[in-house]
């Protein structure tokens, strides 16, 4: 039996940065993420976000990629938000997304930090965020979908 245990945050943003996750709308996508997530056998051990964009902390599976847990959360997702107008637009998620690993020791304060993100972007906003993430991790940006 292969025992696999690799942590992933994961940031995706609302298709050009768009604020619908306002009011109840975040609440409700997270809670239909979670519930989705499963269903789908994806482990997914915390989800918060802000106005225009989701934090997630992923487990992934043996045969699990990134760019595919990303894909089976935000297609889903993006479709139940329209077939169930939750919005009143045409809601998609933008194609790309950050992804950091995560050791087991730092699990408790990523969690805190994805639950505190309401606080957390009273004080820096989504670009401060992502220009930070840029920076602490190397990222070499290919196009500027983020910024």
């Amino acid at each position: 039996m292969s025992f696999v245990r690799i942590w992933v945050h994961l940031v995706f943003s609302t298709k050009k940065r768009i604020p619908f996750l306002i009011n109840d709308v975040r609440e409700k996508v997270c809670l239909h993420i979670l519930q989705n997530c499963k269903k789908k056998n994806i482990f997914l051990k915390g989800i918060n976000g802000y106005n225009d964009h989701l934090h997630c902390l992923i487990s992934l599976g043996r045969e699990q990629s990134i760019a595919q847990v990303s894909h089976l959360i935000k297609g889903e997702s993006s479709y139940w938000i329209n077939k169930n107008n939750i919005i009143q637009n045409n809601f998609m998620w933008q194609d790309d997304y950050f992804a950091v690993s995560i050791s087991e020791s730092h699990v408790p304060n990523v969690i805190k930090y994805i639950k505190n993100q309401e606080n957390h972007h009273s004080k820096k906003t989504f670009s401060e965020e992502t220009e930070e993430f840029i920076n602490k991790y190397g990222f070499q940006l290919i196009k500027d979908d983020f910024g």
